[in-house]
Protein backbone atom coordinates (compact mmCIF):
# COMPACT_ATOMS: atom_id res chain seq x y z
CA UNK A 1 0.00 0.00 0.00
CA UNK A 2 1.48 3.36 -1.03
CA UNK A 3 1.81 6.29 1.36
CA UNK A 4 -0.87 8.12 -0.65
CA UNK A 5 -3.32 5.25 -0.22
CA UNK A 6 -2.61 5.12 3.51
CA UNK A 7 -3.22 8.84 3.86
CA UNK A 8 -6.45 8.60 1.86
CA UNK A 9 -7.59 5.74 4.07
CA UNK A 10 -6.93 7.82 7.19
CA UNK A 11 -8.90 10.71 5.70
CA UNK A 12 -11.84 8.40 5.02
CA UNK A 13 -11.71 6.93 8.53
CA UNK A 14 -11.68 10.43 10.01
CA UNK A 15 -14.68 11.51 7.93
CA UNK A 16 -12.61 13.99 5.94
CA UNK A 17 -12.44 12.39 2.51
CA UNK A 18 -13.50 14.86 -0.16
CA UNK A 19 -14.84 14.00 -3.60
CA UNK A 20 -16.06 16.00 -6.57
CA UNK A 21 -19.84 16.38 -6.91
CA UNK A 22 -21.16 17.06 -10.42
CA UNK A 23 -24.24 19.28 -10.41
CA UNK A 24 -26.57 20.36 -13.19
CA UNK A 25 -29.97 21.86 -13.96
CA UNK A 26 -29.57 25.16 -12.15
CA UNK A 27 -32.94 26.91 -11.92
CA UNK A 28 -32.81 29.94 -9.66
CA UNK A 29 -31.93 28.78 -6.15
CA UNK A 30 -32.48 25.11 -6.98
CA UNK A 31 -30.14 22.62 -8.56
CA UNK A 32 -30.09 18.97 -9.58
CA UNK A 33 -27.95 16.60 -7.53
CA UNK A 34 -28.01 12.82 -7.81
CA UNK A 35 -31.20 12.93 -9.83
CA UNK A 36 -33.12 15.18 -7.42
CA UNK A 37 -33.91 18.88 -7.44
CA UNK A 38 -32.70 20.45 -4.18
CA UNK A 39 -32.69 23.91 -2.61
CA UNK A 40 -29.09 25.02 -3.05
CA UNK A 41 -27.69 26.13 0.30
CA UNK A 42 -24.02 25.71 -0.64
CA UNK A 43 -23.61 28.40 -3.30
CA UNK A 44 -21.62 31.64 -3.22
CA UNK A 45 -24.00 33.07 -5.85
CA UNK A 46 -25.20 35.47 -3.17
CA UNK A 47 -27.23 37.78 -5.43
CA UNK A 48 -28.65 34.97 -7.57
CA UNK A 49 -26.98 36.35 -10.70
CA UNK A 50 -25.39 33.09 -11.89
CA UNK A 51 -28.87 31.64 -12.33
CA UNK A 52 -30.48 34.78 -13.77
CA UNK A 53 -31.32 33.77 -17.35
CA UNK A 54 -32.65 37.17 -18.38
CA UNK A 55 -29.47 38.90 -17.20
CA UNK A 56 -27.40 36.48 -19.27
CA UNK A 57 -29.60 37.08 -22.33
CA UNK A 58 -29.03 40.83 -22.03
CA UNK A 59 -25.29 40.30 -21.75
CA UNK A 60 -25.15 38.16 -24.90
CA UNK A 61 -27.60 40.30 -26.89
CA UNK A 62 -24.76 41.97 -28.82
CA UNK A 63 -22.94 38.72 -29.57
CA UNK A 64 -23.25 39.07 -33.36
CA UNK A 65 -21.94 42.63 -33.58
CA UNK A 66 -18.70 43.33 -35.50
CA UNK A 67 -15.61 42.95 -33.35
CA UNK A 68 -17.40 40.52 -31.03
CA UNK A 69 -14.12 38.72 -30.23
CA UNK A 70 -12.96 41.83 -28.35
CA UNK A 71 -15.95 41.40 -26.05
CA UNK A 72 -16.81 37.71 -26.13
CA UNK A 73 -13.52 36.03 -27.05
CA UNK A 74 -12.82 32.83 -25.12
CA UNK A 75 -9.05 32.89 -25.11
CA UNK A 76 -6.51 35.54 -24.12
CA UNK A 77 -3.81 33.05 -25.21
CA UNK A 78 -1.05 34.85 -23.32
CA UNK A 79 -0.18 36.60 -20.09
CA UNK A 80 -1.14 40.25 -19.69
CA UNK A 81 2.52 41.25 -19.97
CA UNK A 82 2.79 39.65 -23.40
CA UNK A 83 -0.26 39.76 -25.72
CA UNK A 84 -3.03 38.81 -23.28
CA UNK A 85 -3.89 42.34 -22.17
CA UNK A 86 -7.03 44.03 -23.51
CA UNK A 87 -8.89 47.31 -23.59
CA UNK A 88 -11.71 45.59 -21.70
CA UNK A 89 -9.39 44.67 -18.82
CA UNK A 90 -8.32 48.30 -18.50
CA UNK A 91 -11.93 49.50 -18.73
CA UNK A 92 -12.84 47.20 -15.86
CA UNK A 93 -9.94 48.46 -13.76
CA UNK A 94 -10.95 52.06 -14.44
CA UNK A 95 -14.56 51.28 -13.56
CA UNK A 96 -13.55 49.85 -10.18
CA UNK A 97 -11.01 52.58 -9.47
CA UNK A 98 -13.68 55.21 -10.12
CA UNK A 99 -16.37 53.45 -8.10
CA UNK A 100 -14.12 53.09 -5.04
CA UNK A 101 -12.43 56.47 -5.54
CA UNK A 102 -9.01 54.87 -5.19
CA UNK A 103 -5.82 55.76 -7.02
CA UNK A 104 -5.38 52.51 -8.95
CA UNK A 105 -6.74 49.03 -9.57
CA UNK A 106 -5.12 45.82 -10.80
CA UNK A 107 -6.87 42.63 -11.91
CA UNK A 108 -5.92 39.07 -10.94
CA UNK A 109 -7.24 35.77 -12.26
CA UNK A 110 -8.90 34.80 -8.96
CA UNK A 111 -8.97 35.67 -5.30
CA UNK A 112 -6.48 32.87 -4.76
CA UNK A 113 -4.13 34.37 -7.36
CA UNK A 114 -4.43 37.75 -5.65
CA UNK A 115 -3.67 36.51 -2.15
CA UNK A 116 -0.73 34.33 -3.18
CA UNK A 117 0.61 37.05 -5.47
CA UNK A 118 0.31 40.29 -3.53
CA UNK A 119 1.69 39.35 -0.11
CA UNK A 120 4.90 37.65 -1.38
CA UNK A 121 5.56 40.49 -3.83
CA UNK A 122 5.26 43.30 -1.30
CA UNK A 123 6.65 41.89 1.95
CA UNK A 124 10.21 40.59 2.47
CA UNK A 125 12.25 38.98 5.24
CA UNK A 126 12.50 42.15 7.35
CA UNK A 127 8.71 42.61 7.28
CA UNK A 128 5.88 41.16 9.37
CA UNK A 129 2.38 40.01 8.43
CA UNK A 130 -0.25 39.91 11.19
CA UNK A 131 -3.23 37.82 10.12
CA UNK A 132 -6.60 36.99 11.67
CA UNK A 133 -6.52 33.30 12.58
CA UNK A 134 -9.64 32.52 10.54
CA UNK A 135 -8.49 34.20 7.34
CA UNK A 136 -8.94 32.17 4.15
CA UNK A 137 -6.46 29.45 3.17
CA UNK A 138 -5.29 31.53 0.21
CA UNK A 139 -4.09 34.21 2.64
CA UNK A 140 -2.25 31.58 4.65
CA UNK A 141 -0.63 30.29 1.46
CA UNK A 142 0.33 33.83 0.48
CA UNK A 143 2.00 34.36 3.85
CA UNK A 144 3.91 31.08 3.55
CA UNK A 145 5.12 32.01 0.06
CA UNK A 146 6.32 35.36 1.35
CA UNK A 147 9.77 35.71 2.89
CA UNK A 148 8.22 37.90 5.58
CA UNK A 149 7.62 36.58 9.06
CA UNK A 150 3.97 36.15 10.00
CA UNK A 151 1.95 35.73 13.15
CA UNK A 152 -1.76 35.08 13.58
CA UNK A 153 -3.92 36.87 16.10
CA UNK A 154 -6.99 35.23 17.63
CA UNK A 155 -10.11 35.67 15.54
CA UNK A 156 -11.43 39.24 15.84
CA UNK A 157 -9.45 39.60 19.09
CA UNK A 158 -8.02 43.06 18.66
CA UNK A 159 -6.54 43.13 22.16
CA UNK A 160 -4.38 40.21 21.05
CA UNK A 161 -3.50 42.10 17.88
CA UNK A 162 -2.48 45.12 19.98
CA UNK A 163 -0.22 42.93 22.13
CA UNK A 164 1.49 41.61 19.00
CA UNK A 165 1.93 45.13 17.65
CA UNK A 166 3.42 46.34 20.92
CA UNK A 167 5.85 43.43 21.02
CA UNK A 168 6.94 43.24 17.40
CA UNK A 169 6.25 46.48 15.52
CA UNK A 170 9.65 48.09 16.13
CA UNK A 171 11.55 44.97 15.09
CA UNK A 172 10.40 45.09 11.45
CA UNK A 173 10.57 47.50 8.53
CA UNK A 174 7.02 47.07 7.23
CA UNK A 175 4.09 45.53 9.10
CA UNK A 176 0.76 44.70 7.45
CA UNK A 177 -2.46 43.69 9.18
CA UNK A 178 -4.47 41.23 7.09
CA UNK A 179 -8.14 40.43 7.58
CA UNK A 180 -11.21 39.37 5.71
CA UNK A 181 -14.18 41.70 6.12
CA UNK A 182 -16.85 38.96 6.12
CA UNK A 183 -15.45 35.64 7.28
CA UNK A 184 -16.45 32.87 4.93
CA UNK A 185 -17.20 30.07 7.39
CA UNK A 186 -18.58 31.97 10.38
CA UNK A 187 -20.51 34.75 8.69
CA UNK A 188 -19.19 37.32 11.14
CA UNK A 189 -17.57 40.67 10.36
CA UNK A 190 -14.26 42.35 11.15
CA UNK A 191 -14.21 45.71 12.92
CA UNK A 192 -12.68 47.63 10.02
CA UNK A 193 -12.71 50.94 11.87
CA UNK A 194 -10.65 49.48 14.70
CA UNK A 195 -8.23 47.86 12.27
CA UNK A 196 -7.68 51.22 10.58
CA UNK A 197 -7.14 52.91 13.95
CA UNK A 198 -4.54 50.30 14.90
CA UNK A 199 -2.71 50.49 11.58
CA UNK A 200 -2.46 54.26 11.96
CA UNK A 201 -1.38 54.13 15.61
CA UNK A 202 1.37 51.60 14.94
CA UNK A 203 2.41 52.85 11.47
CA UNK A 204 1.29 49.71 9.65
CA UNK A 205 -0.60 48.92 6.46
CA UNK A 206 -4.02 47.28 6.19
CA UNK A 207 -4.90 44.51 3.71
CA UNK A 208 -8.63 43.77 3.60
CA UNK A 209 -10.12 40.84 1.68
CA UNK A 210 -13.72 41.68 0.73
CA UNK A 211 -14.45 38.45 -1.19
CA UNK A 212 -17.67 37.67 0.69
CA UNK A 213 -18.83 41.29 0.97
CA UNK A 214 -18.63 42.58 -2.62
CA UNK A 215 -22.15 43.06 -3.96
CA UNK A 216 -23.84 42.67 -0.57
CA UNK A 217 -22.93 45.71 1.51
CA UNK A 218 -22.73 49.42 0.98
CA UNK A 219 -25.04 51.71 -0.99
CA UNK A 220 -23.51 50.59 -4.28
CA UNK A 221 -22.63 47.07 -3.18
CA UNK A 222 -18.90 47.79 -2.94
CA UNK A 223 -18.53 45.89 0.32
CA UNK A 224 -18.14 46.36 4.05
CA UNK A 225 -15.57 49.10 3.58
CA UNK A 226 -18.18 51.16 1.72
CA UNK A 227 -20.86 50.22 4.28
CA UNK A 228 -18.70 51.58 7.09
CA UNK A 229 -17.23 54.45 5.06
CA UNK A 230 -13.68 53.20 5.56
CA UNK A 231 -12.47 52.68 1.97
CA UNK A 232 -9.98 55.53 2.21
CA UNK A 233 -8.18 53.98 5.18
CA UNK A 234 -7.44 50.64 3.51
CA UNK A 235 -4.10 50.26 1.77
CA UNK A 236 -4.89 47.06 -0.15
CA UNK A 237 -8.56 46.33 -0.76
CA UNK A 238 -8.96 42.95 -2.43
CA UNK A 239 -12.23 41.94 -4.04
CA UNK A 240 -13.31 38.94 -6.09
CA UNK A 241 -15.83 38.34 -8.85
CA UNK A 242 -16.30 34.68 -7.92
CA UNK A 243 -19.04 35.14 -5.34
CA UNK A 244 -21.85 37.70 -5.71
CA UNK A 245 -20.76 38.85 -9.20
CA UNK A 246 -21.20 35.24 -10.42
CA UNK A 247 -17.95 35.06 -12.35
CA UNK A 248 -14.21 34.57 -11.86
CA UNK A 249 -11.36 36.97 -11.30
CA UNK A 250 -10.26 39.41 -8.63
CA UNK A 251 -8.79 42.87 -8.13
CA UNK A 252 -6.78 44.93 -5.71
CA UNK A 253 -7.32 48.64 -5.13
CA UNK A 254 -4.10 50.39 -4.18
CA UNK A 255 -1.79 53.24 -5.19
CA UNK A 256 -0.28 53.68 -8.66
CA UNK A 257 3.12 52.90 -7.16
CA UNK A 258 1.91 49.56 -5.75
CA UNK A 259 0.09 48.70 -8.97
CA UNK A 260 3.28 49.20 -10.97
CA UNK A 261 5.32 47.25 -8.43
CA UNK A 262 2.90 44.28 -8.57
CA UNK A 263 2.94 44.25 -12.37
CA UNK A 264 6.69 43.79 -12.13
CA UNK A 265 6.94 41.48 -9.10
CA UNK A 266 3.71 39.51 -8.54
CA UNK A 267 4.41 36.04 -9.89
CA UNK A 268 0.77 34.92 -9.96
CA UNK A 269 0.07 37.84 -12.30
CA UNK A 270 3.22 37.68 -14.43
CA UNK A 271 3.37 33.93 -15.06
CA UNK A 272 -0.22 33.03 -15.91
CA UNK A 273 -2.42 33.33 -18.97
CA UNK A 274 -4.77 36.31 -18.70
CA UNK A 275 -8.49 35.85 -18.28
CA UNK A 276 -10.34 35.89 -21.63
CA UNK A 277 -12.15 39.00 -22.92
CA UNK A 278 -15.58 37.48 -22.25
CA UNK A 279 -14.81 37.28 -18.52
CA UNK A 280 -13.69 40.91 -18.30
CA UNK A 281 -16.78 41.94 -20.29
CA UNK A 282 -19.13 40.05 -17.99
CA UNK A 283 -17.41 41.43 -14.88
CA UNK A 284 -17.73 44.97 -16.20
CA UNK A 285 -21.37 44.36 -17.17
CA UNK A 286 -22.37 42.71 -13.91
CA UNK A 287 -20.65 45.26 -11.65
CA UNK A 288 -22.70 48.00 -13.31
CA UNK A 289 -25.82 46.00 -12.40
CA UNK A 290 -24.67 45.36 -8.83
CA UNK A 291 -24.45 49.09 -8.14
CA UNK A 292 -28.27 49.26 -8.36
CA UNK A 293 -29.27 46.03 -6.56
CA UNK A 294 -30.00 47.56 -3.17
CA UNK A 295 -33.39 45.82 -2.93
CA UNK A 296 -31.68 42.41 -3.24
CA UNK A 297 -29.19 43.37 -0.54
CA UNK A 298 -31.97 44.39 1.85
CA UNK A 299 -33.93 41.22 1.11
CA UNK A 300 -30.90 39.01 1.78
CA UNK A 301 -30.16 40.76 5.06
CA UNK A 302 -33.72 40.14 6.24
CA UNK A 303 -33.53 36.45 5.25
CA UNK A 304 -30.33 35.95 7.24
CA UNK A 305 -31.72 37.64 10.34
CA UNK A 306 -34.97 35.70 10.21
CA UNK A 307 -33.21 32.36 9.73
CA UNK A 308 -30.88 32.93 12.69
CA UNK A 309 -33.86 33.64 14.93
CA UNK A 310 -35.54 30.46 13.72
CA UNK A 311 -32.40 28.36 14.33
CA UNK A 312 -32.06 29.62 17.90
CA UNK A 313 -35.77 29.05 18.55
CA UNK A 314 -35.25 25.44 17.45
CA UNK A 315 -32.38 24.93 19.89
CA UNK A 316 -29.54 25.12 17.37
CA UNK A 317 -26.21 26.90 17.72
CA UNK A 318 -25.39 29.51 15.09
CA UNK A 319 -23.19 32.59 14.75
CA UNK A 320 -22.51 35.67 12.64
CA UNK A 321 -24.68 38.43 11.21
CA UNK A 322 -24.54 37.95 7.43
CA UNK A 323 -26.13 35.76 4.76
CA UNK A 324 -23.57 33.06 5.65
CA UNK A 325 -25.33 31.19 8.45
CA UNK A 326 -23.36 28.45 10.22
CA UNK A 327 -25.05 25.65 12.17
CA UNK A 328 -22.54 24.08 14.53
CA UNK A 329 -22.35 20.29 14.63
CA UNK A 330 -18.88 19.57 16.05
CA UNK A 331 -18.13 15.99 15.04
CA UNK A 332 -16.98 15.36 11.45
CA UNK A 333 -18.80 12.05 10.97
CA UNK A 334 -22.04 13.45 12.39
CA UNK A 335 -21.84 16.45 10.05
CA UNK A 336 -21.56 14.08 7.08
CA UNK A 337 -24.44 11.91 8.27
CA UNK A 338 -26.72 14.86 9.04
CA UNK A 339 -25.97 16.46 5.65
CA UNK A 340 -27.07 13.30 3.83
CA UNK A 341 -30.32 13.29 5.82
CA UNK A 342 -30.92 16.95 4.97
CA UNK A 343 -30.41 16.16 1.28
CA UNK A 344 -33.18 13.57 1.57
CA UNK A 345 -35.41 16.35 2.92
CA UNK A 346 -34.73 18.45 -0.21
CA UNK A 347 -31.81 20.67 0.81
CA UNK A 348 -28.38 20.66 -0.84
CA UNK A 349 -26.25 21.00 2.28
CA UNK A 350 -22.68 19.74 2.35
CA UNK A 351 -20.68 19.31 5.56
CA UNK A 352 -17.83 21.70 6.30
CA UNK A 353 -15.00 20.00 8.18
CA UNK A 354 -11.36 20.66 9.10
CA UNK A 355 -9.06 21.94 7.71
CA UNK A 356 -11.63 24.40 6.29
CA UNK A 357 -12.68 25.10 9.90
CA UNK A 358 -10.89 24.54 13.23
CA UNK A 359 -10.84 21.10 14.85
CA UNK A 360 -14.07 20.18 16.59
CA UNK A 361 -16.17 22.77 14.75
CA UNK A 362 -17.60 20.80 11.81
CA UNK A 363 -20.79 22.49 10.66
CA UNK A 364 -23.39 23.21 8.08
CA UNK A 365 -22.64 26.44 6.23
CA UNK A 366 -26.04 27.68 5.07
CA UNK A 367 -25.41 30.12 2.25
CA UNK A 368 -28.48 32.24 1.56
CA UNK A 369 -28.97 33.85 -1.84
CA UNK A 370 -31.15 36.73 -2.93
CA UNK A 371 -33.25 34.56 -5.26
CA UNK A 372 -34.63 32.69 -2.22
CA UNK A 373 -37.86 33.62 -0.47
CA UNK A 374 -38.72 32.95 3.17
CA UNK A 375 -41.07 30.16 2.07
CA UNK A 376 -38.05 28.35 0.60
CA UNK A 377 -36.22 28.20 3.94
CA UNK A 378 -38.90 28.63 6.62
CA UNK A 379 -38.84 24.94 7.60
CA UNK A 380 -35.11 24.38 7.51
CA UNK A 381 -34.44 25.12 11.20
CA UNK A 382 -37.11 22.65 12.30
CA UNK A 383 -35.84 20.08 9.81
CA UNK A 384 -32.26 20.39 11.09
CA UNK A 385 -33.48 20.26 14.68
CA UNK A 386 -35.40 17.06 13.99
CA UNK A 387 -32.17 15.42 12.85
CA UNK A 388 -29.56 17.00 15.14
CA UNK A 389 -31.50 17.33 18.39
CA UNK A 390 -34.38 14.88 18.14
CA UNK A 391 -32.37 12.21 16.35
CA UNK A 392 -34.83 11.64 13.52
CA UNK A 393 -33.69 8.85 11.22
Amino acid sequence: MSSYTEKLKRLEEAGRMRTLKPLSGRTGCRIEYKGRTLLNLTSNDYLGLAGDRELHRRFYSSLDEPGFLNTFGLGAASSRLLTGDSDMAHSLEECLQTAYKKEACLLFNSGYHANIGILPALFAKNDLILSDKLNHASIMDGMQLSKAQFKRYRHRDYDHLVSLLKTYRKRFNKVVIVSESVFSMDGDVADIGQLIALKEEYDCMLYLDEAHAIGLYGRKGLGMAEEHETVEGIDFLVGTFGKAPASIGAFVLCTEEIRSYLINHSRSLIFTTALPPVVHSWNHFVMQKIFSLEAKRIHLKKLGSKLRISLVENGLKTDGTTNIVPVMIGDDALAISYAVKMQKKGYLILPVRPPAVPEGTARFRLSLTADMEWDDIKNIAADISDIVIKGEL
